[in-house]
C-alpha cells in the first residue's frame, strides 16, 4: 500500500486566504444581486409581456365582440330589408288582389245582369194574380152597370176616373209581369230575356192584352161621358181571373167548398148581366109600357121606382126569377120581349141544369171518403150476421171502425200515396215515419238507404182496448213499435201485469232476425195486451229481409247486435253442437253439393275419355312395332268388337242415368248430359280421325323402308 502525503498550507498564506474568500463572496453578492435583478427584470417583463398578451387578448375579445355585433347588426338590417322586402311583396300581391278584383267588377259589369225572372209555379205569381184578379172583376161587374144605368156614371163620375185609370196602370204592369215570367224547357227555368219576350209577344194572349190596352178612352171626347162601354175591350183580360181560380182550387185545402163558391159568383154575374140588359131593353121599349117591362120611371102612385137603388134591385129581382126558373113573371106583349124571353128561359135552363149537376158532384165528393168508408161497415156489419157473429165481438169490430173515422186514421196510407213517385214517397215516409224506427235500438246506426226502405214498409194498426198483439209461444214473424196508446206485458191469466209500455217502446225485433243459438227461437217469449186504443207501426219478417239483400254489411251489424242483447239478457246458448242450422241453410247445403257431384261426374268422364283414346293410341302403336318386328299380329276385328262392347256398357250406364234423372225430375241436368255426351261423342270422332289419319302415314313409312 501506498500512503499520501498530507498537504499542509503554509502559515504565512492563512491571511491572504480570508482576504480571498472576503472577495469572493463579495463578487459573489454582487452576482447574486445581478443575478436577482436580472431575475426581477425577467419577472417584470414577463409580467409585460403577460399584460400585454392580456390586453391583446382583451382587444382580440373586443374586436371579435365588435364583429359580432356588426354581423348581428348586418343580420338584423338584413333581416330587415327582407321584410321590408315580404312588406313589398305583400303590397304587390295586394296591388295584384285589387287589380284582379277591379278587372272581376269590370267583367261583372260587363256580364249582362242576370234577369229577375217570376217563377210561375211560386208565391210571388200566385200573388200577382190575386192582384190582377181584382181590376178583371171590378171592369166584368161595373162596365155594363154603370152603361145601364146612367145615374150611377154621372153620380159617382170622379171615382169611376180614379179606378178605370188605375185598372189600366194594373193591366200595363201585367204586361211587363208576362215578359218576365219564366218557363220550363227541359226541365230548366229559361231566364234570357229575349227568349222571354219572344214567346210573349208570339202567343196568342199577348193580342188580347193588346186589345185590352187600346185607348179607347179617346172616344170620351166625341161621344160624351155617357158612354162607359167604350171600356169593353178591357174585358179581355179574363184569363187572369179564371188562371188565380183554377190555381187555388189546386192549393186550398177545402177544393169543394171553393168551387161551390166558385160557382154561384158565376151564377150572380150573369144575373148581374141580364139585369142591366132588361133595364136597357125596358128603357129602348118604354118603361110602364106594358106590364112586361120596367115600371113608368113618373108614376105618382109608384116614386120609389124613379129611383137608383130599386131600379137596380127591380131588375136583379126579375133577372133571378127568369133565370132560375122558379118564379113568375109577367108574360111579355110584343115579338121582341118574347124573343127576349125565350133567350132568357134557354140561358135559365142551362145554369139550372149546371146548378144542379156541379153541387151532386160537389156534394159526392165531399162525401166520397165517408161513402166509401161506410160501404165497407154494412159488407162486415153483413158477412158477420149471416156468419152469426156474437154481438159482443160484433160492437168491438163497430167501435173499431169508429175510432178510426173519429182519429182521422181511416185512410190507407199505400192506397193513398201510391200515384206519388217513389222519392216523393220517402220523403213523405222520413217526415212521418223516422223518428219512430230510430227509436229501436239494432236499427240506431244502420245506413240511412237501409232505414228508407224500412220506412216505407213500414205499416200502420190500430188495436183496440183488450185486444192481443201477441201471445206467448207464438211464432213471430213482425216486430212492432208504438206511436201511441199504451201495451201491457201480461201473465198467462191476461190480468196480471208485469210492465206498461208507452210511445217509443218497440218489442219482437229479435225473433224477425233468425239469431243461431237463440233459446227461444222465433218464437214469442211473452203476452202483450192493448190497455186501450193503441197506434203501432208493424215491420213483417218478409220486408226486412228482403231489404237486407242488398244491404248483407248492415244484415251481419243486425244479428251482432241482437246476439249481445240475447248475451245480456242470457237467452242465447253459444254451444255450436246445440245450434242448429235452419232449413233453408240445409236446402243451399245439399244444392250445393248436388252441383258439386255432377261436375266432378263431367270432369271423371272426359278424363276417362282422354284415357280411352291414349289406350287406342298405345294398342296401335305396339301393332305397328309387332309388324315391323315380324311378329305375330292380333286380329284387329277383335279389338274393334271389344271396344264396341265397351262403347255399349258405357251407353247402357249414360241411359240408366237418365232415366234416374227423368225419375228425379231434373230437366236442366238432362240437357247438360245430352250436350256432354254430344261433346264427348264430337271429341271422340275427332280422336278416331286423328288416330286413323297417324296409322295410314305409319302404314306409309312401313311400307317404304319395306321398299327400301
Amino acid at each position: 500500500m501506498t500512503t499520501l502525503s498530507h498537504l499542509t498550507v503554509p502559515p504565512h498564506t492563512a491571511p491572504q486566504l480570508a482576504t480571498d474568500s472576503e472577495e469572493n463572496s463579495e463578487d459573489d453578492l454582487k452576482k447574486e444581486k445581478k443575478e436577482e435583478k436580472k431575475v426581477k427584470e425577467k419577472e417584470t417583463e414577463k409580467e409585460e409581456k403577460e399584460k400585454e398578451k392580456d390586453q391583446e387578448k382583451e382587444k382580440e375579445k373586443e374586436n371579435e365582440k365588435d364583429k359580432e355585433k356588426e354581423k348581428e347588426n348586418e343580420k338584423e338590417k338584413e333581416k330587415e330589408k327582407e321584410k321590408e322586402k315580404e312588406k313589398e311583396k305583400e303590397k304587390e300581391k295586394e296591388k295584384e288582389k285589387e287589380k284582379e278584383k277591379d278587372k272581376d267588377k269590370e267583367k261583372e259589369k260587363e256580364k249582362p245582369k242576370e234577369l229577375f225572372v217570376i217563377n210561375p209555379a211560386g208565391n210571388l205569381y200566385y200573388n200577382w194574380l190575386f192582384i190582377i184578379t181584382i181590376p178583371v172583376m171590378y171592369n166584368w161587374t161595373m162596365i155594363i152597370a154603370r152603361a145601364c144605368f146612367e145615374e150611377l156614371q154621372h153620380n159617382y163620375l170622379l171615382y169611376w176616373v180614379i179606378l178605370d185609370y188605375t185598372s189600366d196602370v194594373i193591366y200595363l204592369a201585367d204586361m211587363l209581369v208576362r215578359t218576365r215570367t219564366g218557363y220550363l224547357e227541359q226541365g230548366l227555368m229559361v231566364k234570357d230575356k229575349k227568349l222571354l219576350l219572344d214567346r210573349y209577344i208570339a202567343s196568342f194572349q199577348f193580342r188580347l192584352d193588346f186589345v185590352s190596352m187600346l185607348p179607347t178612352d179617346i172616344f170620351y171626347v166625341i161621344l160624351g161621358l155617357d158612354y162607359p162601354e167604350i171600356r169593353i175591350n178591357k174585358l179581355l183580360r179574363i184569363g187572369r181571373m179564371m188562371e188565380f181560380f183554377t190555381r187555388t182550387e189546386t192549393k186550398t185545402n177545402y177544393p169543394n167548398i171553393f168551387r161551390i163558391g166558385n160557382l154561384i159568383m158565376y151564377i150572380l154575374i150573369i144575373i148581374h148581366w141580364n139585369a142591366c140588359f132588361y133595364f136597357s131593353f125596358s128603357k129602348s121599349i118604354g118603361f110602364g109600357a106594358d106590364d112586361w117591362v120596367y115600371p113608368a120611371l113618373d108614376d105618382p102612385e109608384q116614386p120609389a121606382f124613379g129611383q137608383p137603388m130599386r131600379k137596380y134591385s127591380f131588375s136583379l129581382y126579375w133577372s133571378t126569377l127568369t133565370l132560375t126558373t122558379i118564379g113568375e113573371t109577367p108574360p111579355p106583349a110584343l115579338d121582341s120581349e118574347f124573343l127576349f124571353h125565350v133567350v132568357d128561359f134557354l140561358v135559365g135552363v142551362l145554369i139550372f141544369a149546371t146548378i144542379v149537376g156541379n153541387i151532386a158532384t160537389m156534394i159526392s165528393n165531399m162525401n166520397a171518403a165517408q161513402a166509401q168508408f161506410q160501404a165497407r161497415i154494412d159488407n162486415i156489419k153483413q158477412y158477420m150476421q149471416v156468419r152469426k157473429v156474437s154481438k159482443d165481438l160484433e160492437l168491438r169490430v163497430i167501435k173499431w171502425f169508429d175510432y178510426l173515422w173519429n182519429n182521422g186514421k181511416a185512410q190507407d196510407e199505400r192506397e193513398v200515396l201510391r200515384y206519388l213517385p217513389d222519392k216523393l214517397k220517402a220523403e213523405i215516409a222520413i217526415q212521418v215515419h223516422m223518428d219512430t224506427l230510430k227509436k229501436v235500438r239494432i236499427f240506431a246506426d244502420c245506413e240511412a238507404g237501409l232505414l228508407i226502405e224500412l220506412v216505407l214498409k213500414l205499416r200502420p194498426q190500430v188495436f183496440s182496448p183488450g185486444d192481443y198483439i201477441c201471445k206467448k209461444g207464438d211464432i213471430g214473424r213482425e216486430m212492432y213499435i208504438i206511436k201511441d196508446g199504451k201495451l201491457a206485458v201480461v201473465a198467462d191469466d191476461g190480468v196480471t201485469q208485469f210492465v206498461v209500455l208507452g210511445s217509443g217502446s218497440y218489442f219482437g225485433e229479435i225473433s224477425i232476425l233468425n239469431i243461431k243459438g237463440s233459446k227461444a227461437g222465433n218464437r214469442r217469449t211473452a203476452n202483450i195486451r192493448s190497455i186501450g186504443y193503441s197506434d203501432l207501426f208493424c215491420l213483417s219478417k218478409d220486408d226486412l229481409m228482403e231489404s237486407l239483400t242488398e244491404y248483407p254489411d248492415a244484415k251481419g251489424m243486425l244479428e251482432e247486435k241482437g246476439r249481445q242483447i240475447l248475451m245480456k239478457d242470457g237467452l242465447i246458448d253459444l254451444d255450436p253442437a246445440n245450434i242448429m242450422p235452419e232449413a233453408r241453410e240445409l236446402e243451399e247445403k245439399v244444392n250445393r253439393l248436388y252441383s258439386m257431384l255432377d261436375v266432378m261426374q263431367m270432369k271423371l268422364r272426359r278424363i276417362l275419355g282422354n284415357y280411352k283414346n291414349t289406350e287406342k293410341a298405345l294398342k296401335h302403336r305396339i301393332t305397328d312395332l309387332e309388324r315391323l318386328t315380324g311378329e305375330e299380329v292380333e286380329d284387329e276385328d277383335e279389338e274393334e268388337e271389344e271396344m264396341k262392347k265397351e262403347e255399349k256398357e258405357v251407353e247402357g250406364e249414360k241411359k240408366e242415368d237418365k232415366k234416374a234423372g227423368e225419375d228425379e225430375g231434373d230437366g236442366e241436368k238432362k240437357e247438360k248430359e245430352e250436350k256432354e255426351e254430344k261433346d264427348e261423342e264430337a271429341k271422340d270422332e275427332e280422336g278416331k280421325g286423328e288416330e286413323k289419319k297417324q296409322e295410314e302415314e305409319k302404314d306409309r313409312e312401313t311400307t317404304e323402308e319395306d321398299k327400301k
